[in-house]
């Protein structure tokens, strides 16, 4: 037996925010700090390329392991799903357009900084339950999935939970801002680009 490298995306991505952990924590202090967070309103300047690169890279960035193990757990087990059925190549462009996104949003509406891919992970979680999509009809797995997952997250942004009061509310909106971006590409795309 051979071990395969199975999910090029996913994988890839996995093994890059590892990477990018393992130098922030052992030499080079900063980098998670300077490359991989988007700052919040207020703090993003047009004029610093790093500013720019952030708006994608933050998904990137963990904060310590444990952050990066909740995020990683649910991308390593749907990831290699979604990268069969929509592609290498579309599911990378979806992780893009997802970091970007929330991104954009953060630095529009927070005065926070973001940092990590659980926008990504919503996204994923949300476009999984399409995967037995068929025309006309909508499946009671995205339905349920989009009670539950973000269901619970605009229940903690309005501070009805005790994650909405700890963390300001921001990492609910990458999550539903994620879930709304995966709903959309599984009701845009079924099938490789």
């Amino acid at each position: 037996m051979k071990i395969k490298y199975n999910a090029p995306t996913v994988l890839t991505f996995a093994f890059i925010s590892a990477a990018v952990l393992m130098l922030s924590q052992t030499v080079l202090h900063d980098l998670t700090g300077q490359w991989f967070l988007v700052p919040g309103k207020g703090n993003f300047s047009p004029a610093n390329f790093r500013n720019w690169m952030t708006l994608c890279t933050h998904v990137l960035g963990h904060a310590n392991w444990p952050h990066l193990v909740s995020n990683f757990a649910f991308i390593l087990l749907i990831g290699p799903i979604l990268e069969e059925v929509y592609g290498s190549f579309s599911l990378l462009i979806m992780i893009i357009i997802t970091a970007l996104v929330t991104g954009v949003l953060n630095v529009l509406f927070f005065s926070s900084g973001l940092l990590g891919a659980s926008g990504v992970v919503f996204m994923m979680i949300l476009l999984a339950s399409f995967t037995n999509f068929s025309k006309g009809e909508i499946p009671l797995t995205f339905i349920l999935v989009l009670l539950l997952y973000l269901g619970r997250e605009l229940f903690d942004s309005f501070g009805g939970g005790a994650a909405g009061a700890a963390n300001g509310n921001i990492s609910q909106f990458a999550h539903i801002v994620g879930g709304f971006i995966g709903s959309l590409f599984g009701f845009l795309r079924k099938g490789p680009l």
